[in-house]
C-alpha cells in the first residue's frame, strides 16, 4: 500500500535554541513519507541555517503565525497537514498514528494530540499539570488535519494572532468530527518495541527530555504519542508578556462568534475555565491527588484573570 504524503509546517521567529530538536523528532518519525515545510519570519539567528540542515523547504514569510501556516500549506504537497511551532517536539509514532486514525474513522476531519509541557521547576511543573486538563477541550486546538478541508475554511484567520488556533478549530468541526489521539502507541510486537530502542529519538532527544521533566520509563510506556512543548525558558513575566499578546486578538475573535455563543463562554468564562474544565469526566480525581499543583495552577490562573481584567481596563479608559 502506498503511504499517503503528510505535509510538516513548522513555523519559527529566531528559533536556534528549539528548531534543531523540533526537526529532528520529524526525521525520527516511525511514519517516513512526509515533507517538512519550515515558514521562518526573518529571523536574525542561526534558525534558517540549522532548519536547512534537515529541509530544503525553508521559506521567509510574515507578518504573524496564521500567514506563515497558510502560506505553508499553500506550498505543500501532502494529503494531510500537521502544523507545530518550532519550540515543539513529536514523540515517535504521532504522525503514523494520525494518519491510520483518519484511514480507520472516515468522519473524522481533525485530530488532537496530546501535548505535554517540559520543564522541571515549580512553574514548568504547574504548567504541565495545568495543560494536561486541556486535551480535546474548547481549550484544545487540532493540529493535523485533511488538506483539502483547511482548504475549504481558507486556512488561519489572518486578522489576529492568540486565538486564531480556536478559529481554526470551529471552522473545521463544521465539515466533521474532531479526535483526540491517544497519548500511548501500544506496542504489541516484539519487532516494534526494539524499532523504538534502536529508533534515533532515543539516542538523540531522550536525555533533553529526561532533564526536563520527563521520566525516562514514561517516554517508553505513556509519552510514545505525544508533543512536548517546550517552556524551560518562558519564567512568569515571559508567561504574561505572552499572553498579553495573544488577549489583543480576543476582541476579534469574540466579535466574529458573538459574546453569546456556546464555546466562546466557555473560553472566555469564569465557571467553564476555572471549575468545568478541570473537573468534568472525572478529572476532579487530579485535583484531589496533586494538592500543591492545584494550589499553584489556581494562583496562576487567577494571575492571568488579572492581567486579562487589566487589559479589558487599559481597553476602556484608552
Amino acid at each position: 500500500m502506498i503511504s499517503v504524503l503528510v505535509s510538516v509546517i513548522v513555523t519559527t521567529k529566531n528559533e536556534e535554541s528549539n528548531i534543531e530538536n523540533c526537526l529532528k523528532s520529524l526525521i525520527y518519525q516511525s511514519y517516513k513519507h512526509i515533507e517538512i515545510i519550515v515558514v521562518d519570519n526573518n529571523s536574525t539567528d542561526r534558525t534558517k541555517t540549522i532548519a536547512k540542515k534537515y529541509t530544503d523547504l525553508v521559506y521567509d514569510r510574515g507578518p504573524e503565525r496564521s500567514a506563515q501556516r497558510n502560506f505553508g500549506v499553500s506550498v505543500s504537497n501532502g494529503e494531510y497537514i500537521l502544523y507545530l511551532d518550532a519550540d515543539m517536539i513529536l514523540a515517535p509514532f504521532v504522525i503514523e498514528s494520525c494518519v491510520a486514525e483518519f484511514k480507520n474513522s472516515p468522519l473524522v476531519v481533525g485530530l488532537y494530540i496530546p501535548e505535554i509541557i517540559l520543564g522541571s521547576g515549580l512553574f514548568c511543573k504547574t504548567r504541565r499539570f495545568e495543560r494536561s486538563f486541556y486535551n480535546a477541550t474548547p481549550i484544545d486546538a487540532i493540529r493535523f488535519v485533511k488538506k483539502d478541508i483547511f482548504i475549504k475554511v481558507n486556512g488561519f484567520d489572518e486578522s489576529f494572532s492568540g486565538p486564531e488556533d480556536w478559529d481554526f478549530n470551529r471552522k473545521i468541526s463544521s465539515f466533521g468530527e474532531l479526535k483526540l489521539i491517544s497519548g500511548y502507541k501500544i506496542l504489541s510486537e516484539e519487532k516494534e518495541v526494539n524499532e523504538l530502542k534502536k529508533n534515533g529519538f532515543l539516542k538523540e532527544i531522550a536525555n533533553f527530555l529526561i532533564s526536563n521533566g520527563i521520566r525516562s520509563n514514561d517516554l517508553n510506556y505513556k509519552y510514545n504519542n505525544v508533543i512536548f512543548h517546550n517552556e524551560i525558558k518562558i519564567n512568569l513575566a515571559k508567561y504574561f508578556s505572552k499572553k498579553s499578546y495573544y488577549m489583543k486578538g480576543f476582541d476579534i475573535y469574540i466579535n466574529k462568534w458573538g459574546k453569546n455563543d456556546i464555546i466562546v463562554k466557555k473560553q472566555f468564562g469564569l465557571y467553564y475555565r476555572y471549575m468545568v474544565v478541570f473537573t468534568e469526566n472525572g478529572k476532579w480525581r487530579k485535583l484531589v491527588r496533586h494538592p500543591l499543583l492545584t494550589v499553584s495552577m489556581y494562583f496562576l490562573k487567577g494571575a492571568v484573570g488579572v492581567v486579562y481584567v487589566w487589559h479589558n481596563l487599559y481597553k476602556f479608559i484608552k
